[in-house]
């Protein structure tokens, strides 16, 4: 197991992508977040709040999306996936929508997810903001718009991404 980002770096990382996303977006006018399920949320919730005080007069629609039944894979049969709630209570229509997941691998959580948007409405804008970027590993043609690391892994390698909510503590390492 490799260190990819310290806890540290991952403050240091967050910060710069929400202060990238401040200067595209300004004022966040018809801009609204939303954070992938499961484990997008973690990185989606951190940057909402530095948005918050960063840009504290605006306010901006923030929502969690579930893409569970929207997977090609639901039902394969390999693997259950189980649901995970979706917070929207806002529609997208000729928004300007900011995406937010914490790996970008093969692309197919991220074209599941803009599938499942589609039920909320149709937007004027999707951008992607990634904490970690396995270029070399897409499917799809599929790219991020704000990337926090691009890791170069092989297919064997796995990027996890920990997050002191859910594992106890903040780091990105690489697994053989």
């Amino acid at each position: 197991m490799k260190s990819i980002l310290t806890d540290r770096q991952l403050a240091i990382t967050i910060e710069r992508l929400s202060h990238q996303l401040v200067e595209n977006h300004l004022d966040f006018r018809d801009t609204v977040v939303i954070g992938l399920q499961p484990r997008g949320i973690f990185l989606s919730d951190r940057i909402y709040r530095h948005l918050q005080a960063l840009v504290p007069s605006a306010n901006i629609p923030y929502g969690k999306l579930d893409i569970t039944f929207y997977r090609d894979d639901y039902n394969s049969g390999k693997t259950l996936h189980l649901p995970n709630e979706t917070d929207m209570d806002f529609s997208i229509d000729n928004k300007r929508v900011i995406l937010i997941d914490d790996v970008l691998y093969t692309g197919r959580t991220i074209r599941s997810a803009m599938d499942a948007m589609l039920d909320f409405g149709r937007p004027a804008k999707v951008e992607l903001c990634v904490l970690i970027d396995r270029r070399f590993s897409r499917e799809l043609p599929i790219q991020p718009d704000y990337t926090g690391r691009t890791i170069d892994a092989i297919i064997t390698e796995r990027v996890k991404v920990l997050w002191n909510e859910r594992d106890g503590k903040d780091e990105v390492v690489l697994i053989a």
